[in-house]
Parts: structure tokens; C-alpha cells; sequence
């Protein structure tokens, strides 16, 4: 019969792929919530124009720092979510890239170029995050994949 406990050497590989990855989306998640505290007085300083867009990009960076922090908490635990965060911030960059670009919207959009650059470092941090810790191997909560490195 086959041995299908890893072997130590097996395991060490991944254990610091995984830890690199955890690190690579603890990163991620501080840098959305420094830019939440950042988004914080354009919120108190919106007009009655502006007012639901500032607070609906603050609670956005609030969302994804959670996001990126349970990732970084957890990262085979959670089915599709890696999936979820790296296409929306990879279409986030694409988008705002166009606007930058004036390929999309009424001409100079204010912000496009920072956000195409923040999202698209954002995009290729998580996906790296993601192959280094397979996470498209991810199962429900409260299982772990079979052969994954303790988490």
C-alpha cells in the first residue's frame, strides 16, 4: 500500500509558498486599509454631488482589505474567493487603464492613472499569492484539500 503522508521535504516547499503568499495578501490587506484611512477625509469633505461615490470607494477598500485579510488568514479555505478578488482587480486595472488611456469615459477621468497602477499591482500580488499557495485548490470551509501543508 502507498504512503500518502508527504514526506518532509514535500511539505516544507509548500508550508513556505504558503507563508509567502499569506505575506504577499497581509501586505495587500494593509495597503487597502491605509488607502480606506486615506479615503476617509474625501468622504467628510464630498459634496452632496460626490458624497455616495467617496463613501461607496471607502467601503470598497474596507471590503477588500477584509477580503485580502482572510485570504492571508486562510488561504485554502475559501472556495472561489481568490478567483473573485483577482478578476475584480484585474478588471478594475483594465478599466481604469482605458480611462487613463481616454479609450473609455467623457475624456480626463481624475484618478484613472493612480488606479490603474494601484489595481494592477494589486491584480498581479494576489495572483502571485495565488500560485504560490494553489490556491485554485481552495475547498469550503473547514476542509482543507487533501496533501495541503498545514494552515
Amino acid at each position: 500500500m502507498k504512503n500518502e503522508t508527504p514526506s518532509r521535504s514535500s511539505v516544507a516547499p509548500a508550508a513556505r509558498r504558503t507563508t509567502a503568499a499569506r505575506v504577499l495578501m497581509g501586505v495587500a490587506s494593509a495597503s487597502a486599509l491605509a488607502a480606506a484611512a486615506a479615503a476617509v477625509p474625501a468622504v467628510f469633505e464630498a459634496g452632496g454631488d460626490r458624497l455616495m461615490a467617496e463613501t461607496w470607494r471607502l467601503y470598497g477598500f474596507l471590503v477588500f482589505a477584509a477580503l485580502f485579510a482572510l485570504l492571508a488568514w486562510r488561504p485554502l479555505h475559501y472556495r472561489w474567493v481568490w478567483e473573485i478578488v483577482i478578476a475584480n482587480k484585474a478588471l478594475l486595472a483594465l478599466t481604469a487603464t482605458a480611462f487613463a488611456a481616454g479609450a473609455l469615459g467623457p475624456g480626463e477621468v481624475a484618478g484613472a492613472a493612480a488606479a490603474a497602477i494601484a489595481d494592477s499591482v494589486l491584480a498581479v500580488v494576489a495572483a502571485t499569492a495565488y500560485v504560490l499557495c494553489r490556491g485554485w485548490r481552495a475547498g469550503p470551509r473547514g476542509t482543507a484539500p487533501v496533501g495541503a501543508p498545514p494552515v
